[in-house]
């Protein structure tokens, strides 16, 4: 009994990738199988090929590269997943390697440690500055007036108030109002110098708490050493 051929719709329908890709997006075994089928098909058309009207080579070997193309880009994608799947270990295992340790980020919240909280303030310019310090809670436990010299200095609070009260280990925020000789406003940035107290690795990129808030591992500017 003869083989009756494959038609070259038949080839088109089992190798044309966008049906592939639609019809079992990345699903490798279907895509292989698929790529078994075309060459299947292509095989018998070639042996029972009608030499009176023999089969478009050409058209058979676009298809094949074609195909061929679909299979090594799901190839390219498998790398690239296996190149995040990496990067995102190596940013968890980076964020687990920094708590404990004592970085310095920009912020405003620094914790009152054994009655010492330290900020950086970054100065662009000789300024007079009101420094007001709020609990957690938002209520005002300091306020005070000061000369600021241009340039990156500390600014320590040794937990007290202005009735000499000692305010208890936390988390405290500091604000800055300042002004030049010429009474215009004087933007002051702050830094603070803390502990990181956990890493959320659910999150991605990863998060450090410090001092109560979130940071991505971006924003740290140092290390400190711990002098303990």
């Amino acid at each position: 009994m003869a083989v009756i051929p494959a038609t070259a719709s038949q080839v088109t329908s089992a190798v044309n990738p966008a049906n592939a890709a639609s019809s079992v997006g990345v699903d490798k075994n279907a895509l292989a199988g698929n790529f078994q089928n075309f060459l299947t098909l292509l095989t018998t058309q070639l042996k029972n090929q009608n030499p009176l009207d023999p089969l478009d080579t050409n058209q058979f070997t676009a298809q094949l590269v074609q195909f061929a193309q679909v299979e090594q880009q799901l190839k390219q994608n498998d790398q690239l997943a296996t190149l995040v799947s990496l990067q995102k270990t190596a940013q968890n295992t980076a964020a687990l390697e920094f708590v404990g340790q004592t970085v310095s980020v920009d912020g405003a919240t620094a914790p009152l440690t054994d009655g010492v909280a330290t900020w950086n303030l970054t100065v662009p310019k000789p300024a007079t500055a009101t420094v007001n310090i709020k609990s957690d809670t938002g209520q005002t436990v300091y306020s005070g007036n000061f000369s600021l010299d241009a340039g990156r200095s500390p600014f320590v609070w040794d937990g007290k108030d202005a009735s000499g009260l000692q305010w208890p280990d936390g988390n405290y925020t500091i604000s800055i109002t300042a002004q030049d000789a010429n009474r215009q406003p004087v933007a002051i940035e702050t830094e603070i110098q803390a502990p990181v107290d956990a890493a959320d690795l659910t999150q991605n990129p990863p998060l450090l708490s410090i001092a109560g808030q979130d940071y991505t591992l971006d924003k740290i500017k140092r290390v400190v050493r711990n002098s303990n």
